[in-house]
């Protein structure tokens, strides 16, 4: 369909959905394992369950009559593009997916690097200790510290080892991480 024909409220849309999860341009989309299995879940209930049963009560108001007074109708119609946006996007973002699973690290020698899918502890010069996982930018959830690979902090643990200090630079200004703890661990997907 040509874009001439859609709404600008519909383009604001897309792009926003573009834009949620920015990837450096060229780059994978990495992910773990629960993180696509999240995806692929999220998908397959919108696919199976949500737009069935959207489509089935657009239909239902649509044969009541009058279409531009029905609230039925209008707002089942807007559901119906939102969830399609949004089955659109997880395709997308599945089909770019680069599953890493961080449990099958092949060398022991840097058990105690930080990579993709590891989680780390570290402390700041106030003695501030917090734990952070490093995730793929689609599976980011700052209330259990995953933190995209993309994010400065991430970038800043990235190759580091336990023990290391790195330098983060934050609008706050700059602070120094030391490495107290790199492990491996299946990471909570609920």
């Amino acid at each position: 369909m040509s874009k001439a024909f859609t709404r600008e409220e519909d383009a604001e849309f897309d792009n926003e959905l573009e834009e949620a999860s920015p990837l450096p341009t060229g780059s994978r989309n990495y992910m773990t394992p629960g993180g696509y299995a999240r995806l692929k879940e999220e998908l397959t209930r919108l696919t199976d369950k949500e737009r069935p049963e959207v489509v089935a009560t657009v239909a239902w108001a649509a044969s009541n009559g009058d279409r531009s007074e029905n609230a039925d109708y209008i707002y089942g119609k807007k559901r119906l593009r939102e969830i399609d946006r949004r089955i659109r996007f997880l395709i997308k973002r599945l089909d770019r997916a680069e599953v890493v699973d961080p449990l099958a690290r092949r060398d022991a020698d840097n058990s105690d690097q930080v990579f993709f899918g590891a989680t780390v502890k570290v402390s700041n010069l106030r003695g501030e200790e917090r734990t952070i996982s490093i995730v793929g930018v689609d599976e980011i959830d700052t209330t259990r510290g995953y933190i995209s690979w993309v994010s400065p902090m991430a970038r800043a643990l990235i190759k580091a080892r336990e023990g290391d200090s790195v330098t983060l630079s934050t609008p706050g200004g700059v602070e120094q991480l030391e490495i107290l703890l790199v492990c491996y661990e299946p990471l909570a997907t609920d």
